[in-house]
């Protein structure tokens, strides 16, 4: 999956139980070390929107979640819908990290279990009120804002990127459904980072939705340190980085300060794939690491040393739901 993180096997199971269980409305999950862990079940009554009641209780204003529900617009084979809930005060490092995993995430669980896919960032959508509001709007197709009309282009390529899932809320993904182009000199600068440590490679995505050099006056910056790697990255706009480390390693930062817009961040999240793919393949340099910051000074040599510490698996505890009637 993107960002490395994966579902966990704890995941799978309960995602299982899920399908197997109508009973069950709906499957909470986060995010835990370097995996999605299941967290807690709802169970299901006669009526979904009553049961938007009880998910409402597990919503907080600054924790994301993914959702797997059970909605009445699925089918028999594509019962459920996938939402990620990435509220606006959470930290900015969690909201990077779910909105750049959804879509494999959905991928990893078997996309053909979905019929939708939606993003919020606002608990309210998730209301009953919230749900039928959305789908009378599909239903009129009334005007929409330039706001709309632009989150509307993204999710369409979103659905486009995970197979054809439907619309719903506010998605986001590469611009137009396809990969992100590179820019003049961008190809080229990336493989110099194989001619020798410290080679520093920062790029931007322009007002096109095109990967540039940041800095197209000095694309390739040398003698840089792990110590110093900070402060070649902007710290007001999101940026791709690439560091020739020691020994031939290339790692790739991605970093995303609080203060970026939220189209900004999510564009960046959902594209990028793109830039790691154009480092790997375009250029054939393989990436050793990749990272995610909300800060550049985040970015320490304490802070890379630990990526390369080994990790210890972490596992979390999940109770799968008794079945009614049983005690």
């Amino acid at each position: 999956m993107q960002s490395g993180i994966s579902a966990s096997v704890e995941l799978h199971e309960a995602f299982k139980d899920l399908l197997a269980t109508p009973s069950t409305r709906a499957l909470l999950a986060s995010i835990n070390g370097e995996t999605i862990v299941p967290k807690r079940t709802i169970p299901s009554t006669s009526d979904f929107y009553d049961d938007l009641s009880a998910l409402a209780t597990h919503l907080q204003p600054n924790e994301a979640l993914y959702i797997l529900i059970r909605a009445p617009n699925g089918s028999s084979t594509a019962p459920l819908t996938a939402v990620t809930y990435v509220p606006d005060t959470a930290p900015v490092r969690q909201k990077t990290l779910f909105a750049s995993t959804r879509l494999t995430l959905a991928r990893e669980l078997g996309t053909e279990h979905f019929s939708e896919t939606f993003f919020t960032t606002v608990a309210e959508e998730l209301s009953a009120a919230g749900w039928k509001r959305h789908e009378k709007h599909v239903q009129a197709d009334v005007p929409l804002t330039e706001e709309e009309r632009n989150l509307a282009d993204i999710r369409d390529a979103e659905a486009s990127e995970i197979g054809g899932t439907g619309r719903r809320g506010a998605g986001y993904g590469p611009a137009g459904g396809k990969s992100m182009g590179s820019g003049e000199g961008v190809v080229d600068a990336l493989k110099q980072l194989a001619d020798g440590a410290g080679r520093f490679v920062t790029l931007k995505i322009n007002a096109s939705e095109e990967v540039v050099l940041a800095d197209p006056s000095n694309p390739v910056v040398e003698g840089v340190s792990a110590e110093n790697l900070a402060s070649q990255i902007d710290a007001s706009e999101p940026r791709y980085s690439y560091w020739a480390h020691e020994g031939g390693q290339i790692l790739f930062f991605y970093t995303c300060p609080s203060s970026s817009k939220i189209r900004e961040r999510m564009i960046y999240a959902s594209s990028r794939r793109s830039a790691e793919v154009l480092c790997e393949k375009e250029a054939g340099i393989a990436l050793a690491k990749k990272m995610e910051a909300t800060d550049p000074s985040e970015i320490t040599e304490k802070f890379i040393a630990e990526e390369f510490a080994p990790k210890q698996e972490q596992k979390a505890a999940f109770s799968k739901p008794k079945r009614p009637g049983r005690k």
